[in-house]
C-alpha cells in the first residue's frame, strides 16, 4: 500500500521572469516571493531557472558561470534539440548560477534569449533597428523560446544529477514541461519520481502561447502527434491543455478557477476552462499572497516624518498626508522620473480625495470604463483628483492625454505614461483611493500593495478580487455598466464624510493580509500541490 505521504524537498521553478532580474507583470513577483518563503520557512531546496535576456548583466547581478561537473575548470555546454521538420537543429546553451536569498538561481545563456532586449516583446530600440520588430509586439519565436528554456533546464538537471521532487511551471510559457518529463525517452525514466506542477497566472486570450503550425510544434517539442493533436483549443496547440493532462494545474485564486469552469467568463480564454472540465480535470485555486516588508510604509526610504502605518490602530497618517502633500507640489510641475513623460499636473493644495491607478493600460483592465466615467465624476465633485500611472494600449493613453489636457479638469487630472517603480511608491503612499475596474482578474496584487500603503481599493469584483470585502477592507462593485463604477466612487466619498470608518478599512486591510494572505501562510496551499501532485505520480508507477 503506497503512503499517503511523500517527501517534497527539492523544488524547481521555471518561468520568463523572476524578481528583480526579469520582469514584465506580476508573475515576477509571485515567483520570487513564493520561491524565497519556501526556502526559508520550509526548509526546503529551491531552484529557478530562467533566460539571460539581452538586457540582463549576469555579473552584475553576482552571477558566476556553471562549470561542467564532468569536466572541472570548464563551463558547462549543452546542445538542445530545437529540430525544425526535415531540419535537425541543435542550439548551444550555457548557464549562470547564483545563490540569491537561499534560492539557488541558474541563468540560461543563448544567443536566442541574448538577442531579447525585453522579456515578451519587442522595444522601440528593436524597431529602429529592425523595421518589422514592432515595438510592443511579441517575440517571432516566442513558441522556440519556451521550449528552448524548458529543454534547457530539463538537460541542466540532468548534467547536475538532481533529481527534483517537484517541477513548478509558471504560465503557458512552460507548461509543456510535464509532456515532456512524461513522454520524452531521455526524461521519461530520470523524472519518473518528480511531480509536476503548472500555475495559471492569467488564461486570457494571448496568454496560453498556443500555436496553429502543428508539423513545426510536432518537430520543436518531439512529442507525440497524438498529444498534439488531442490538446488543441481553436484549431491551435495549447501548453495549457497539455499541462492538464500530465500534471496538476491550477491557478492565482479561488475565484478565478470557478469563473473559468462554471462561468460564462471563461470565454475570455478560449473555454480553456470549460474544455478542462469536460476532461475531467479540476482547476485548482491558490490565491496569491504578499510579502508586506517589501511594501512598507515605514521604510528607510521615506523620510521619518513621513513614515506611517496603515494596520497601527494608534498612527493617524499624518505621514501619509504628508507624502500626499509632497507628492501633489511635485505634480504641481513636472516630475523627473525616468521612462515617465507627465501630461497633466495637479494643483498643491489638498483639498480632497485623491484616485489612483497603476498598471497595464488595457481593455482588460476595465480603463476604456474608467475613461467613460471619470469625466462625469470629476464635473460633479469638483474636489477630486486623480492620477494614473502606466502605459499601453494607444486609444487609452491618448484618452488619458486628452483628459489631463482639458482646460476644465486643469490641476486636477495628471496621467504618466510610463512605469517607475519609486514613483509607483509615491502613487501608492499619497493616494486615498485606488481604483482597479478589470473585467476580469486571476488574482491582482495591485489592491494588496495599495492596502499595506493605506490606499483604499476600489474593485471589481470579480476573479482574486473578490478577496477585497466590501466595506471591511475595501469598497467592491459587481455590475459591468459605468453607473456600477461610479456608484462605487459616490460610495468612496461617503468615507471620506466618515473619517474613523475610513480609517477602520484602512486597519483592518493590513490586518487581513497579515492574517491569511502573507507567503509564509500561502505557501502551505502550494506545498499540498506539491505533494498530491508527486504522490499522483508515483502511485501510476504502481
Amino acid at each position: 500500500m503506497v503512503a499517503k505521504k511523500i517527501p517534497v524537498k527539492n523544488i524547481w521553478m521555471l518561468s520568463r521572469e523572476y524578481g528583480r532580474l526579469a520582469g514584465a507583470g506580476g508573475v515576477k513577483d509571485v515567483v520570487y516571493q513564493l520561491s524565497k518563503a519556501l526556502a526559508r520557512w520550509s526548509g526546503r531546496s529551491v531552484h529557478v531557472v530562467l533566460p539571460l535576456y539581452g538586457f540582463m548583466s549576469a555579473a552584475a547581478s553576482g552571477f558566476k558561470v556553471v562549470e561542467d561537473p564532468l569536466l572541472p575548470g570548464q563551463t558547462l555546454q549543452l546542445d538542445i534539440d530545437m529540430h525544425l521538420p526535415g531540419e535537425p537543429v541543435l542550439e548551444s546553451v550555457s548557464y549562470y548560477y547564483a545563490c540569491l536569498e537561499r534560492v539557488h538561481v541558474y541563468l540560461v545563456d543563448s544567443k536566442r534569449f541574448a538577442d531579447k532586449k525585453a522579456v515578451y516583446t519587442y522595444t522601440r530600440a528593436d524597431e529602429v533597428e529592425t523595421s518589422w520588430q514592432k515595438a510592443s509586439a511579441g517575440h517571432y519565436d516566442y513558441f522556440a523560446m519556451n521550449v528552448l528554456l524548458q529543454k534547457s533546464a530539463l538537460e541542466l538537471m540532468l548534467a547536475l544529477n538532481q533529481r527534483p521532487d517537484m517541477i513548478h511551471c509558471h504560465d503557458g510559457h512552460t507548461a509543456l514541461t510535464p509532456a515532456f518529463i512524461r513522454e520524452v525517452p531521455g526524461y521519461r525514466a530520470y523524472f519518473r519520481g518528480t511531480g509536476c506542477l503548472v500555475t495559471i497566472h492569467n488564461a486570457g486570450h494571448g496568454y496560453h502561447q498556443e500555436i496553429a503550425d502543428i508539423p513545426y510544434a510536432h518537430s520543436l517539442t518531439g512529442l507525440s502527434e497524438a498529444t498534439l493533436a488531442s490538446n488543441q483549443l481553436e484549431d491551435k496547440f495549447d501548453p495549457l491543455l497539455v499541462a492538464g493532462s500530465f500534471g496538476l494545474i491550477n491557478t492565482v485564486s479561488e475565484n478565478y478557477a470557478d469563473e473559468l469552469q462554471k462561468s460564462q467568463s471563461d470565454q475570455m480564454t478560449g473555454w480553456l476552462g470549460h474544455e478542462l472540465a469536460q476532461r475531467g480535470i479540476v482547476l485548482e485555486g491558490v490565491t496569491n499572497g504578499i510579502e508586506p516588508g517589501e511594501f512598507s510604509a515605514m521604510a528607510d526610504s521615506l523620510p521619518a516624518d513621513h513614515r506611517f502605518n496603515p494596520g497601527a490602530a494608534g498612527d493617524d497618517l499624518g505621514g501619509k498626508r504628508l507624502c500626499k502633500q509632497n507628492f501633489m507640489e511635485e505634480l504641481a510641475g513636472q516630475c523627473s522620473f525616468a521612462d515617465v513623460e507627465q501630461y497633466g499636473y495637479l494643483s498643491s493644495s489638498d483639498d480632497g480625495p485623491l484616485y489612483t491607478f497603476i498598471g497595464r493600460l488595457s481593455g482588460q483592465k476595465g480603463l476604456d470604463l474608467l475613461l467613460e466615467v471619470l469625466p462625469v465624476f470629476l464635473v460633479q465633485h469638483s474636489d477630486v483628483k486623480v492620477v494614473v500611472l502606466g502605459s499601453g494600449e494607444v486609444e487609452l493613453e491618448s484618452g488619458l492625454m486628452q483628459l489631463a489636457r482639458e482646460q476644465r479638469f486643469s490641476g486636477r487630472v495628471c496621467y504618466l505614461k510610463g512605469f517607475n517603480p519609486q514613483l509607483a511608491v509615491k502613487v501608492y503612499c499619497a493616494g486615498d483611493y485606488f481604483v482597479i475596474p478589470s473585467k476580469f482578474e486571476p488574482c491582482g496584487l495591485t489592491d494588496f500593495i495599495a492596502q499595506l500603503y493605506g490606499n483604499i481599493p476600489i474593485v471589481h469584483h470579480v476573479g482574486g478580487l473578490v478577496k477585497v470585502l466590501d466595506g471591511v477592507t475595501g469598497l467592491t462593485y459587481k455590475g459591468d455598466a459605468q453607473a456600477d463604477l461610479f456608484d462605487a466612487l459616490i460610495r468612496s466619498l461617503e468615507l471620506e464624510e466618515a473619517p474613523v470608518r475610513k480609517r477602520e478599512i484602512q486597519r483592518q486591510a493590513v490586518e487581513k493580509i497579515a492574517e491569511k494572505y502573507t507567503w509564509s501562510k500561502v505557501m502551505y496551499s502550494y506545498l499540498d500541490l506539491y505533494q498530491r501532485s508527486r504522490l499522483r505520480q508515483v502511485d501510476s508507477l504502481h
